[in-house]
């Protein structure tokens, strides 16, 4: 089997800072670090280190040559990644002293995609969406008319975004924030299996055979990418074969361990570091 990720690619520029800016408030950060991001890209590397086939469809600019090296090293399959005119997407993401972070995004590359070319696969295998592309829905139309499994992940959130793709998601992954969002904008819990997570409180698997899964307990020192690692460490682990609660508890480990590392796509655990934090915490 093997994932395909129609996701969002990223030059992730961070900066240590005081505390989260106020409105007119000009701050002196710590220390700057740029990486590789964008939710797609996260949850590619997420995916691929979990022991996944992953293969990233996306675009970047003429200056995204580098995305593509980080994917392949981190072994994803990048020969469905486009180069395009438009530059390619980059965000600007402050952490504070206790991992929390505010990011302002500019979708660049990423929001001129036309729809993916799937012809390459397989009934059951997964299709992976993020809300930080264009071209969405079509997406998910085709994955679903080829039997592929469709994860969308609901962020950053926007209902009508959620209400184009719904149709044909088999699974919804949101946090709590955008859980409450979803149910304030639709009236109701749509009638898909959905997972939410909620940081220290663990991760809710909400359909047909509901669970709970509790996080593990750790020293944050950054949030970035956390959700991007549970979705990508969960949809490896469903594709490997896993079941549900196997794969929400390898998916709470990785984030657990992706928050005690500085950075996002470049923090995600390999399936090895995984196994060990299990094994140590259980």
């Amino acid at each position: 089997m093997a994932i395909w990720n129609f996701g969002s690619i990223n030059l992730d520029h961070v900066y240590r800072v005081p505390h989260l800016v106020n409105p007119g408030e000009t701050l002196q950060a710590s220390d700057y670090k740029v990486g590789l991001g964008g939710k797609g890209a996260n949850q590619s590397v997420a995916a691929a280190r979990a022991g996944a086939r992953c293969l990233h469809l996306g675009a970047v600019g003429h200056d995204g040559a580098w995305a593509r090296e980080v994917l392949a090293a981190a072994g994803v399959d990048v020969r469905h990644i486009a180069v395009t005119d438009t530059p390619t997407g980059h965000a600007i993401i402050n952490v504070d002293p206790g991992a929390e972070n505010s990011i302002v995004i500019f979708p660049g590359a990423n929001r001129v995609l036309a729809a993916p070319d799937l012809a390459g696969a397989a009934a059951g295998d997964l299709l992976l969406l993020q809300n930080e592309t264009s071209a969405q829905a079509e997406a998910a139309a085709a994955g679903a008319a080829r039997g592929m499994r469709v994860i969308y992940s609901a962020a950053p959130f926007d209902p009508e975004a959620v209400r184009a793709v719904l149709p044909h998601v088999s699974l919804l992954v949101m946090n709590a924030v955008e859980a409450r969002s979803l149910r304030a904008a639709m009236g109701e819990v749509p009638p898909v299996e959905m997972i939410v997570t909620s940081g220290a409180e663990g991760a809710e698997w909400i359909g047909q055979h509901p669970l709970h899964v509790p996080a593990f307990g750790v020293d944050p020192v950054d949030t970035t990418g956390a959700g991007d690692c549970f979705a990508g460490t969960l949809a490896a682990a469903l594709d490997m074969g896993e079941g549900a609660e196997g794969a929400m508890l390898r998916a709470s480990a990785a984030a657990a361990l992706q928050v005690t590392r500085h950075g996002a796509a470049d923090a995600m655990p390999t399936a090895a570091e995984v196994e060990t934090f299990l094994a140590q915490m259980t």
